[in-house]
């Protein structure tokens, strides 16, 4: 057998090493290096056997649905046997409530969920599920953070699924390392992810977060899981946004829209209508924008005001502070607007983030509307990627879009010019075309 290799990981970032060093290179900690003493490699008895490839029998895996729909469309159609799942997010955002919330409804179908509270009491608990209306019929809860007894547990209870609150709270007893570090985090994580396969048990870890929003613990952790989820929002505002980062067993683009009540999180339908208000103003376009397989209309706010600074101002909420630069100079340049001496301020409403380039045209309305001071038509929307040269260039989803508009009322709207059909809308080939019609 080999011998053990000895590695350094930093505790804050997860960076793994083969030296000790002072500093972090990636997240310029110091002093945050630990020594990890890996596993020693079994030997070729102890492996298991090598297999022709077409002799594996691919078992098709069965999705249990929670009945939740944001949560089941999220998953990729609900939870695998077996899955081994991640989630993660800023403390108190409601990782807690949405776990009881599933594991109220995996009750109801009659499965078994062991839910093992390392963080929170028993009463804690009872008090947190009875506010959301949680009767846990089929809910046995522990509060071992021992591995070893809580596999002794799982062999007893047989659960259908288990839940872990938190990872950084549980650890293995022969570890030297205290609860929460990388090498406990890694050995608990490598400990429930072998349980969950051999014993084909659905597993859910809560995991803490950064500073920095990733969640604590080595990067392996994240590769280990089936699924990787993270739970969005403002603590003061009651939107809450489920958003895969990875995912073996559906899309990594599809979210899951919550409101956080007293009754606990209540899923939005029809999210279109929570993004947009009916107040008409310069500086606010509407833009239909793809979510995964769905459609969100959204609300893009620009606010801009000459500034009083040699260098002027540029934040934006929601949109990429990079392409806002890209589109301000096409804008400079095309449509002779001197930006330059003025700040420019983006908001997306709701705490949503648009990631398409089809919201550059809606964006740069919203821009030259406040601009000029002048409101864009009333119930009037907008699509199109804006290129280098000013052109307005083509989108996927065309029809998608249009189709959620007009359910939502929308009668008007900019479209790309090389767009199919839709003859009742205005079609442009460049921003200058788009501004000329607009705003005459």
């Amino acid at each position: 057998m080999k011998k053990e290799k000895v590695i350094y990981i930093c505790e804050n970032c997860g960076y793994e090493s083969p030296k000790w060093m002072g500093k972090c290179p990636v997240c310029d900690a110091w002093d945050s290096f630990k020594e990890l003493k890996e596993k020693k490699v079994k030997s070729v008895s102890e492996r298991e056997k090598i297999i022709r490839f077409n002799e594996i029998r691919a078992d098709e895996r069965s999705y249990i649905k929670t009945e939740i729909s944001e949560i089941d469309r999220v998953l990729g159609g609900g939870i695998v046997e077996g899955g081994f799942y991640l989630i993660g997010g800023d403390p108190g955002i409601g990782k807690t409530t949405l776990l009881l919330e599933i594991a109220e409804r995996l009750s109801e179908k009659g499965k078994k969920v062991l839910f093992i509270s390392a963080e929170e009491s028993k009463e804690q608990l009872k008090m947190k599920a009875e506010r959301i209306g949680v009767k846990g019929e089929n809910i046995w809860i522990s509060q071992n953070p021992d591995i070893y007894a809580i596999k002794d547990e799982i062999e007893e209870l047989e659960p259908d699924f288990v839940i872990i609150d938190s990872i950084q709270t549980v650890y293995n007893p022969d570890n030297p390392s205290s609860p929460g570090s990388v090498s406990q985090v890694r050995d608990v994580g490598s400990f429930f992810l072998k349980l969950a396969k051999t014993k084909n048990i659905s597993t859910f870890l809560i995991g803490h977060v950064t500073k920095s929003g990733e969640i604590a613990g080595p990067k392996t952790l994240e590769h280990m899981v089936d699924c990787v989820l993270y739970l969005e929002g403002e603590k003061k505002e009651g939107l809450r946004i489920l958003r895969p980062f990875k995912n073996r067993f559906g899309s990594t683009e599809e979210i899951g829209i919550f409101e956080m009540t007293e009754r606990g999180l209540i899923e939005v339908k029809d999210p279109s209508t929570l993004f947009i208000s009916n107040i008409r103003s310069p500086g606010i376009s509407l833009f239909p924008m793809m979510e995964g397989k769905r459609v969100i209309m959204v609300e893009i706010q620009a606010l801009v005001s000459k500034t009083f600074f040699p260098v002027p101002k540029r934040e934006s909420q929601g949109f990429d502070i990079r392409r806002l630069s890209m589109i301000l100079t096409v804008m400079e340049k095309y449509l002779n607007l001197p930006l330059y001496q003025y700040d420019v301020y983006i908001n997306v409403a709701g705490g949503i983030r648009i990631t398409e380039t089809a919201g550059d045209l809606p964006l740069a309305l919203a821009i030259f509307s406040s601009f000029k001071n002048i409101e864009l038509p009333d119930r009037f929307f907008s699509f199109g990627e804006i290129g280098l040269a000013g052109e307005i260039r083509n989108v996927r989803n065309l029809q998608k879009r249009i189709q959620e508009a007009q359910r939502m009322g929308f009668r008007k709207g900019v479209i790309p010019y090389n767009s199919e059909n839709f003859s009742e809308f205005l079609k442009v080939k460049s921003l200058k075309e788009a501004i000329r019609n607009l705003f005459p």
